[in-house]
């Protein structure tokens, strides 16, 4: 037997084994790294739902994606797709889909059709997958329909020329000092709402919370949920997304964390903060990122469902 293969002749999942196969990439290919490219590493099943309506068999496009990982025989001279390592090293790895990302050769192909390279993220792997498949999840539910459009950042950004990153002036609660402190979301996102009226715009911040900082510090340099507050108080309620992204949309705040339990504590806080209420901190749970990494299915329901505030429960379908 091979000793690159299982049992059933299977190639290895965790490294890149060519046949010899020449892989030149097709349209679906390119599609796939401009999503990998725009959002960050996915899950198959977010590739897979990204390019629906490009196969007939859901089997055969698997199969691209694992030729797309081996075979380093291409015209950009080396394999297209990368698999993590980050996502091996769980409990049961073997049983979870696998998830993708660029490769230096998908980024010169893209370069090559003009198509936008994100800068890579810092921070946990496991962080960024779970903003990488928040936004995903979010255009996903937007193809779905024929009533909103989704918009990237990639466009935002490069519509006001600008990087993610934009001072912002803080007040320590305990000592009255004042800070100024650089806030980078985790994503920035808009949507396009096709209306009988015309069109209407909202923008959002996304910030994926894995329960890793604590809520509150008595360190206003230590990131926490109450920093969170106050940098969003100045970004929000001062303009300063406007001058930012050269905006005039509404933006709101997308806190996505991993338990009712966390999300109890941040609105407790955010009340406490903003006790005449706080309608753009807005906050749902995705339990699939907490400690034990199970890459997860696509979760239209972050589009289509509730999501909470300090005094009410709104959708992101709702217009404003």
């Amino acid at each position: 037997m091979d000793q690159n293969c299982d049992r059933l002749g299977r190639r290895c999942r965790t490294k890149p084994i060519s046949t010899g196969k020449r892989v030149k990439p097709q349209s679906r290919d390119l599609l796939w790294f401009e999503k990998l490219a725009e959002h960050g590493p996915l899950p198959s099943s977010f590739l897979l739902a990204f390019a629906k309506g490009t196969h007939r068999s859901e089997k055969r496009a698997k199969e691209r994606l694992t030729d797309l990982f081996n075979e380093d025989g291409t015209p950009d001279k080396g394999a297209y797709l990368s698999r993590p390592m980050q996502q091996f090293q769980t409990i049961d790895a073997r049983y979870n889909q696998l998830v993708h990302d660029l490769t230096p050769a998908s980024a010169a192909a893209l370069r090559k059709s003009e198509s936008t390279i994100r800068p890579a993220r810092s921070g946990p792997w496991k962080h960024n997958l779970m903003v990488s498949c928040i936004t995903a999840s979010i255009e996903l539910a937007c193809i779905d329909r024929d009533d909103i459009n989704y918009i990237p950042q990639s466009k935002i950004l490069a519509r006001a020329d600008v990087s993610l990153r934009w001072p912002t002036e803080i007040c320590d609660p305990n000592s009255g000092a004042s800070y100024e402190k650089y806030l980078l979301p985790d994503a920035v996102f808009g949507l396009e709402y096709l209306t009988p009226a015309g069109k209407r715009y909202r923008f959002f911040a996304l910030e994926a919370d894995r329960a890793t900082e604590p809520l509150r510090s008595a360190e206003i340099h230590r990131k926490s949920f109450l920093r969170h507050l106050l940098q969003y108080e100045d970004y929000i309620e001062d303009s300063g997304y406007q001058d930012h992204l050269d905006l005039t949309a509404p933006m709101l705040v997308l806190n996505v964390t991993t338990s009712e339990t966390r999300v109890e504590r941040m609105l407790t806080l955010t009340d406490e903060l903003f006790p005449g209420s706080n309608s753009y901190q807005m906050f749902q749970v995705w339990s699939a990122f907490g400690n034990d990494l199970c890459p997860p299915e696509p979760n239209l329901s972050l589009l289509g469902g509730a999501w909470r505030t300090t005094s009410e429960e709104v959708s992101l379908l709702e217009e404003m």
